[in-house]
């Protein structure tokens, strides 16, 4: 049996899944235990091919505010933690990004009120971003003398090596239209309400795209291949693979028959 999750929570509604951070008191702070049950959550969705779509925010009026330092504080008061202990900590922080990254359902992130340090990792490593406009966003891992170590390459990858340099380095605190411009958020709305309704609107936009056809998508943009060759090969044998699947043969007679596809039919049929 599958105990229920203490630090975050998770709603079904048809083929989405959202998930909210629960610790509203520490502003949604990642504790060792809540990284453990994201972690998990996503693990127990990946093969879950009835689950199109992962929103994540976070309760109480803010998505994320990082590292729970409470946990470090603690560390320390009985001497000097662990070595292992720390570097496990750091590996089961990063497992969670990773996952998070490459999973097979497209990812959304709600962002309200904040999102730092690592609360902004989770954030870049989600397919889409949206924040309200007075969201504040920084990457302040520096300023208490440690480095952003396990989403440095989430950033990266979303705002290139010298804008990455410029955030983790001097760490400024920067608002969501300033974060649009630099594409760490895809796009700005102006409440919770707003954000509720954009979640809605994108949730019925990715249902007109192919679960499968999505999952091989986010394969080959995430793939490591160091040379053309073998880049090329990887995307032939995935777009192969695609259009003499089940849903390739659906999407290509529903567009000459004029008709959506099976997976674009409205919720309620599909569920």
């Amino acid at each position: 049996m599958i105990e229920k999750p203490e630090t975050i929570e998770l709603t079904r509604e048809g083929h989405w899944m959202t998930i909210r951070l629960n610790r509203p008191e520490q502003r949604n702070a990642m504790s060792r235990q809540m990284t453990t049950e994201l972690t998990n959550a996503l693990q127990n969705l990946r093969d879950d091919r009835s689950v199109r779509g992962i929103t994540l925010r976070g309760n109480g009026g803010w998505f994320c505010a990082g590292g729970d330092l409470a946990e470090f504080k603690s560390d320390f008061q009985s001497g000097p933690p662990d070595r292992a202990d720390i570097e496990t900590a750091s590996r089961a922080a990063g497992e969670l990004f990773h996952t998070l990254d490459t999973m097979p359902q497209v990812t959304l992130a709600l962002i309200e009120g904040g999102a730092m340090a690592g609360g902004l990792g989770l954030a870049c490593a989600c397919d889409v971003s949206v924040a309200t406009s007075d969201a504040v966003l920084a990457l302040t891992e520096t300023t208490l003398g440690i480095p952003p170590a396990q989403i440095a390459p989430f950033v990266r990858a979303r705002v290139g090596l010298a804008k990455a340099r410029h955030l983790m380095l001097t760490a400024p605190r920067f608002g969501a239209e300033e974060a649009v411009t630099m594409g760490l958020v895809s796009s700005v709305v102006s409440d919770a309400s707003a954000l509720e309704a954009e979640d809605a609107n994108l949730r019925d936009q990715l249902r007109r795209c192919a679960p499968g056809a999505v999952a091989a998508t986010k394969g080959v943009l995430l793939s490591t291949h160091n040379d053309a060759e073998t880049q090329v090969a990887h995307a032939a044998h995935t777009f192969a693979d695609c259009i003499l699947s089940d849903e390739g043969r659906e999407g290509i007679t529903a567009f000459f028959e004029k008709r959506p596809p099976s997976w674009a039919r409205p919720a309620e049929s599909t569920t």
